[in-house]
C-alpha cells in the first residue's frame, strides 16, 4: 500500500464528478433495461428515480467541495454506484409485483441517508472531536444493543429479535451500535494500546494481558453473547466481536490478541450451540441445506438463492430475465442472490470489486491520517464493512452459516442504509484530514527548508526570534563551508 501524501491545494474534484456520472449512468441504464424487459418501455417512475438520485449524488458532491475539499474522490461514486444498481433491482421486483419490494421506499431511505451524511460532514468538522465521546459511545452502543430485548419494544421477526417498534416506525439498533462501538474502541485503544501490547506475561508465545486491562474486552464479549443468545442473531454478534478484535490487532500488532479473541468467541458460540435450538438449526441448515426435510422449511430460502445464482451462470439472465419471486426476501436479505441471477458471476464479482475499492480507500486513509485515533477509527470502519460483506456473502453462498445481516447500500431497508451512509461520512471526513496539508512534516520526510540569516561572525540565525545562533561547522551546519558571504545559506534537516 502506497503512502498517502497530503495535497498542496484543494482539488477541483473533477474526477469525482465524472465518476458520479458513470455510476448514475449504470444505475439508470439498469432501470431502463428493466422497463423494456418487463413493460416494453420506460418503467413507471423512471425519470423521478433518475433525477432524484442524480440530485442527491451531486448535492453530496457540492457538500464535499464546501466542507471536505480534500476528501477522497472515489468513495462517493462507488457508494452511489451500489445504490443505483440496487435501485434498478428493487424497481425490477416492484414492477413484477413481488410482495415487500418498494422502490419508492428504498429511494426515500437513500435520500435520508445522504442528507444525514451531509449533516454529519457539517457538524463534525474534525474527527478527533469524537474522541471525547469514548465512554459515552460505549454506553450508547450497549443501550442500542439491549433495546430489542425490552418487552413491548423489541419484536421477533423471522426468528431474530433485532427490531424495535415505536408505533408504525421500526428500527434495527445494531446497525447504529456498530458505529458507536467503533468510536469507543478507537478511543480506548489509542489510550491503552501500549499497555495492551507490552504489559502482562507471555504464555506459549502469546502476550497475555493483565486482568485489569480485560474489563472492556469482557464487556464486549458479554454483549456479543447476549446478542447471540437473547436476540438469536449470529451475524450481529460476530460483527461486534470481530470489530473489536480487528481494531485491537490494528492498535497493538499482536497476533496473540486475535487468537485470544477467536478463542473467546468460539467458546461462547459452542456453549450457545449446545444449549439453544435456534443456533443448532442455523448450523444444520449450513451443513445440510439440501436435506429434503429442511428444504421445505428452514433451508428453503438458502436453497432457492443457490439455485438462482446457478441459473445466472457466468453472465446472467439479463435485467428482468430472472425469477426473484422464487427467492424469499430477494429485495433485502437475499438481494445478492437476485443480482447473481440477472447479472451472473461477472456482475457479482464487479459488485464485490466496488466494495473492495471502498474498503481499500478506507484502509489507505487510515495509513495516511496523522493522529492515532483517526487511524484506528478509519481502519475499524473499513474493517467492519469488509466483515459485514464477508458475513452476508458467505452466508448466501453457504461458506458460513446464514445470518440476518444485510448487504450495505444495496438491500432495501432503512436502518442499514442510514447507518452505512453515516459510516461513509466519517470515512470521508478522515480522508479529508489525511490529504489536507499540514505544517508538520510527514513521517520519514525532512522538514521544509527554513531560511536563515547569516551574521558577520559566521553564525547562522535559525527559526527567528528566541532561537540562539548555530555556529558554522557544528552539527546543524556540518558538512557545509558557511562563510559571511553565504547570505542565502539554508539549514536543512532541522527537527521541527
Amino acid at each position: 500500500m502506497s503512502i498517502l501524501q497530503p495535497e498542496e491545494k484543494a482539488p477541483a474534484r473533477v474526477a469525482e464528478a465524472v465518476l458520479l456520472l458513470v455510476a448514475l449512468a449504470l444505475g439508470m441504464g439498469g432501470m431502463w433495461m428493466v422497463g423494456y424487459s418487463l413493460e416494453d418501455g420506460l418503467p413507471e417512475g423512471f425519470w423521478t428515480y433518475s433525477i432524484v438520485l442524480a440530485a442527491l449524488a451531486f448535492t453530496m458532491h457540492i457538500v464535499l467541495r464546501l466542507r471536505a475539499p480534500y476528501a477522497d474522490q472515489v468513495i462517493l461514486p462507488a457508494v452511489v454506484l451500489l445504490n443505483s444498481v440496487s435501485m434498478a433491482m428493487i424497481l425490477r421486483q416492484d414492477l413484477d409485483g413481488i410482495n415487500g419490494a418498494n422502490a419508492s421506499r428504498h429511494l426515500m431511505w437513500t435520500a435520508l441517508g445522504i442528507v444525514v451524511a451531509a449533516v454529519a460532514l457539517f457538524v463534525i468538522r474534525d474527527h478527533r472531536s469524537l474522541r471525547r465521546l469514548t465512554y459515552t459511545a460505549m454506553v450508547v452502543g450497549i443501550v442500542l444493543v439491549v433495546l430489542p430485548l425490552i418487552p413491548g419494544l423489541g419484536r421477533e421477526i423471522n426468528g431474530a429479535r433485532i427490531w424495535i417498534y415505536v408505533g408504525s416506525f421500526s428500527l434495527q439498533p445494531a446497525e447504529f451500535a456498530k458505529i458507536a462501538f467503533a468510536v469507543f474502541f478507537a478511543g480506548y485503544l489509542v489510550a491503552n494500546r501500549d499497555t495492551l501490547a507490552l504489559a502482562g506475561k507471555k504464555f506459549l508465545g502469546l502476550q497475555l494481558p493483565r486482568l485489569r486491562d480485560l474489563g472492556p474486552i469482557l464487556i464486549v464479549w458479554a454483549v456479543s453473547l447476549a446478542v447471540l443468545i437473547g436476540e438469536k442473531d449470529l451475524g450481529t454478534s460476530l460483527l461486534f466481536f470481530g470489530l473489536f478484535v480487528g481494531m485491537l490487532y490494528l492498535a497493538t500488532d499482536r497476533v496473540g490478541w486475535i487468537v485470544i479473541g477467536l478463542a473467546m468467541f468460539a467458546g461462547g458460540a459452542v456453549v450457545a450451540w449446545s444449549i439453544f435450538s435456534h443456533v443448532q438449526l442455523r448450523v444444520n441448515i449450513w451443513l445440510d441445506a439440501l436435506n429434503p426435510e429442511l428444504m421445505g422449511g428452514p433451508s428453503f430460502q438458502l436453497v432457492q438463492g443457490l439455485f438462482a445464482m446457478s441459473y445466472g451462470g457466468m453472465f446472467g439472465a439479463g435485467w428482468g430475465g430472472g425469477y426473484p419471486e422464487y427467492v424469499p426476501f430477494a429485495f433485502s436479505d437475499f438481494i445478492y442472490a437476485a443480482l447473481g441471477e440477472e447479472l451472473g458471476l461477472t456482475g457479482l464479482l464487479a459488485i464485490l470489486l466496488v466494495y473492495l475499492v471502498i474498503v481499500q480507500r478506507g484502509l489507505r486513509h487510515a495509513v495516511g491520517v496523522r493522529d492515532g485515533f483517526g487511524k484506528l477509527l478509519a481502519g475499524g470502519l473499513a474493517f467492519v464493512m469488509a466483515l459485514q460483506l464477508f458475513v452476508v456473502v458467505g452466508g448466501i453462498t453457504r461458506l458460513i452459516p446464514l445470518t440476518g445481516l444485510t448487504l450495505p447500500f444495496m438491500a432495501q431497508g432503512g436502518s442499514s442504509l442510514l447507518a452505512n451512509w453515516i459510516v461513509i461520512a466519517l470515512m470521508l471526513r478522515i480522508s479529508d484530514a489525511a490529504r489536507r496539508p499540514s505544517a508538520l512534516p510527514t513521517r520519514g520526510a525532512l522538514a521544509e527548508p527554513v531560511p536563515a540569516a547569516v551574521s558577520n561572525s559566521g553564525a547562522i540565525e535559525v527559526g527567528g526570534p528566541g532561537v540562539g545562533p548555530v555556529q558554522a561547522g557544528t552539527e546543524a551546519g556540518a558538512g557545509r563551508n558557511t562563510t559571511p558571504d553565504d547570505a542565502t545559506q539554508i539549514v536543512r534537516g532541522v527537527d521541527l
